[in-house]
């Protein structure tokens, strides 16, 4: 493995339009919605000092690699180094490429880089871990290295006791083993990234980072859409689970049935995150889509009605609650959404009558 370079941080040649690539995007952070400003300033395949095999490597990671990364805070100001300098807890393990001792860093709440900051890192591309450094590394050659500037957008929860300031950082690629893209994965791989995505926005929402957690519910209701037209037999896929083993050839391809309730559960609780985030809205579609794939789903139809009375359709809303009755006659919030929802048409309706009485008083 050839030893890291030392990107070219000069500012007159980053700024030279012969040779900048700039590129920009809003990615996904624990706060919320960041604007993500990417220049190259130093790519590996047009060095000298690398090997003939790694300059001739033209290819990028793809989902499933593990990527050998560093990012480095190039603090604008003392608040920037404050919001991304906080160090991550630390495994280590054996890294890709043969490289002893890499470091596998989990998801930080309290940082926008999410990441240890100075040490080489290894991340597995597609899981979400790192979602700026992930979308960067998407579009990075082995010995490449880019700057790239965050700029809270409309959305990211900030503190008021925490500063909004534009964040610097450069992010460099190491080197990387091979991953696969979605088109070249079995029906079997891709239900095991499906359910890994799940369980991690699972994992997510329940220690508060919602905007991890439905990131991680998207990108499984992206993966599982290639899953279509390609599902197995019931009977079939039974056995090969009772013989699956580890082998990623022998596994099993999800039936129909399976694909379709994965689907609805992901649109249910990408449905509770967009609530939580106050996006009745999305929530409201999200929910939608969850009960057309699975009628029977009892928490898709009271997140469908919350999501109606929060956007004032409460006759949409009433419909909701009423059939989450059918499923669960005994349910109180049911009960009490729909007393909630007469209370609101009487408050709305006397206020109505009142402006009208005005008009023609």
């Amino acid at each position: 493995m050839n030893k890291a370079f030392e990107p070219t941080l000069d500012d007159d040649a980053a700024n030279d339009n012969d040779s900048v690539d700039v590129t920009s995007w809003v990615s996904v952070c624990p706060r919320g919605l960041y604007l993500v400003q990417k220049t190259l300033i130093s790519s590996g395949s047009q060095r000298k000092d690398f090997t003939a095999e790694i300059a001739r490597s033209s290819y990028k990671p793809r989902l499933g690699s593990l990527c050998r990364v560093r990012v480095r805070l190039r603090a604008v100001t003392d608040q920037a180094e404050k919001l991304s300098s906080v160090k991550s807890y630390e495994t280590k393990q054996e890294g890709p490429l043969g490289v002893p001792g890499a470091t596998f860093s989990h998801r930080q709440l309290d940082s926008v880089l999410q990441l240890t900051l100075d040490d080489w890192t290894t991340l597995r591309l597609g899981e979400g871990h790192c979602d700026v450094t992930e979308a960067c590394l998407e579009s990075m050659k082995t010995g490449d290295a880019c700057e790239i500037r965050l700029i809270p957008a409309k959305g990211a929860d900030v503190c008021d006791s925490q500063p909004v300031q534009e964040i610097c950082a450069i992010v460099e690629l190491q080197g990387f083993t091979p991953g696969k893209e979605s088109w070249q994965m079995s029906p079997g791989e891709k239900w095991e990234w499906v359910k890994s995505h799940k369980e991690r926005g699972g994992l997510r929402f329940r220690s508060g980072d919602l905007w991890g957690a439905s990131d991680s519910y998207s990108r499984a209701l992206k993966l599982i859409i290639t899953l279509q037209g390609c599902v197995g037999d019931r009977k079939e896929n039974k056995m090969e689970e009772q013989n699956s083993t580890t082998s990623e050839d022998q596994a099993f391809c999800p039936t129909h049935d399976q694909v379709q309730s994965m689907k609805a559960e992901l649109h249910s609780n990408l449905s509770l995150c967009q609530l939580k985030l106050k996006q009745p809205a999305r929530a409201r579609e999200s929910a939608t889509k969850a009960t057309r794939l699975e009628p029977g789903g009892a928490k898709a139809w009271y997140r469908l009605g919350q999501a109606c009375h929060m956007v004032n359709e409460l006759e949409e809303a009433r419909q909701a609650f009423r059939e989450l009755l059918k499923l669960q006659p005994e349910s109180f919030a049911a009960v009490k959404a729909l007393k909630d929802i007469t209370s609101r048409e009487k408050e709305s309706n006397a206020q109505l009558g009142q402006r009208l009485s005005k008009m023609f008083s």
